[in-house]
């Protein structure tokens, strides 16, 4: 673990998972939120 915090975009769609995970509404979106925060999150190497 690289020591850094969540943004707020990974702390909304892991909220969002969550939430479709009690729920079982949305998870495909929920899913996909989630994916998409993450990647985000991935520092780009030797640029």
């Amino acid at each position: 673990m690289s020591g850094e915090q969540p943004s707020n975009e990974q702390i909304k769609a892991s909220q969002a998972q969550s939430l479709a995970d009690q729920t079982g509404n949305n998870k495909e979106q929920a899913s996909k939120l989630q994916s998409e925060a993450d990647r985000r999150a991935v520092p780009k190497h030797g640029l």
